[in-house]
């Protein structure tokens, strides 16, 4: 039996009281809760410890040659890879987080290492659960189905700048998502030093999509979005476009529609400090109805079909708007694929947003 058939979660009351998580919940889903509360507190965490080093003066000089270190560092764009750990990336505790929901990568087509990559993903959601699991580590198997390539998943620049937590990220093998950050990637390494089997996963919609991350929903921001098809032609990085069915699920949030004055806050804020304030709520720690941590729900992530891109210095916008098509395409084919598969509840289908 598996832990699902053990443990099934009690159906919620008819009167919306709390459905408090019973004692008997088998030890691994307690470990798999705990592992993902950690990896969600991890900012305040690291933040936390170097704040309460900062309280010892013994210790300033080495804070602050690590400070000298932070801000002189180009480990996050260099292309380098340099602090990137395999075993950190392939540890236990990422297959526990991969458990929580669970979490599964499928693969449509090979890739061969004899080419470079940038993968598409979508969508957002509220924090990109899938995206880490899938390409910020090991969990789900991708050097096993996609074996030569070594992919990074991109985040903001900012977050390198958070003492600690940049050492967490870099060590998962997260890079910026700056221009110059990607083309140093696929441009730099590999077996010929020119960047093949090198990859990126660049989660397109951005803060803004998060705004649209709904349960039942799929709402892409993608037809404006073509910055990085110029990069994949500048770097001739093939366009791969993942599809993550049941990220929109894992938390709930305010609807634009149903809180106006809420939503013009959140798009003055993107718009002003280039971040978001979803106002999100999930499961709890030890309750299935109130808390900040996300709900159990399958999360399916899809690697589609590449699109080949011919590298040329040049930019032509119509070749770019050639390829975003084919890419837009793409999606919608994974979309009709594999939706009464993985997202037989779902409330409309796949929109394509400015």
């Amino acid at each position: 039996m598996t832990l699902d058939e053990i443990h099934i979660p009690p159906r919620p009351n008819a009167n919306g009281g709390i459905r408090w998580a019973p004692w008997n919940v088998p030890l691994k889903r307690r470990l798999q809760t705990l592992v993902v509360l950690m990896h969600c507190m991890c900012i305040a965490l690291t933040v936390s410890i170097f704040f309460a080093l900062s309280a010892n003066p013994f210790v300033w000089p080495l804070l602050l040659i690590y400070l000298l270190h932070c801000l002189s560092s180009k480990a996050a764009t260099d292309g380098k890879l340099k602090y990137r750990s395999e075993w950190f990336r392939k540890s236990y505790l990422w297959h526990l987080f991969a458990g929580y929901f669970p979490a599964k990568l499928y693969k449509t087509h090979d890739l061969p290492p004899t080419r470079k990559y940038i993968f598409g993903y979508h969508p957002h959601g509220i924090i990109s659960h899938g995206a880490w699991v899938a390409f910020g580590t090991d969990a789900l198997g991708f050097s096993d189905k996609f074996p030569g390539i070594t992919n990074s998943l991109l985040t903001l620049d900012s977050n390198f700048r958070i003492p600690l937590y940049r050492e967490y990220i870099l060590a998962a093998g997260v890079r910026s998502v700056s221009k110059e950050s990607i083309v140093n990637i696929l441009s730099k390494g590999g077996p010929n030093g020119e960047g093949m089997g090198r990859g990126v996963t660049i989660v397109i919609g951005g803060a803004r999509e998060s705004l649209e991350a709904q349960p039942g929903q799929l709402r892409l921001i993608l037809k404006e979005r073509k910055g990085f098809v110029k990069i994949a032609v500048r770097t001739g990085a093939d366009l791969v476009p993942v599809l993550a069915f049941g990220e929109n699920n894992l938390y709930d949030q305010l609807h634009p529609k149903e809180h106006p004055m809420v939503h013009k806050i959140q798009m003055f804020i993107l718009k002003v400090w280039k971040f978001t304030l979803p106002f999100l709520h999930g499961r709890g720690i030890f309750n299935y109805d109130v808390g900040l941590m996300p709900y159990r729900r399958p999360l399916n992530i899809v690697v589609g079909a590449p699109i080949k891109v011919t590298q040329s210095n040049s930019v032509d916008q119509e070749e770019i708007n050639r390829l975003h098509d084919l890419y837009v395409t793409e999606l919608e084919k994974l979309w009709d694929r594999y939706k009464d598969e993985f997202s037989p509840d779902r409330k409309e289908e796949m929109q394509i947003l400015p």
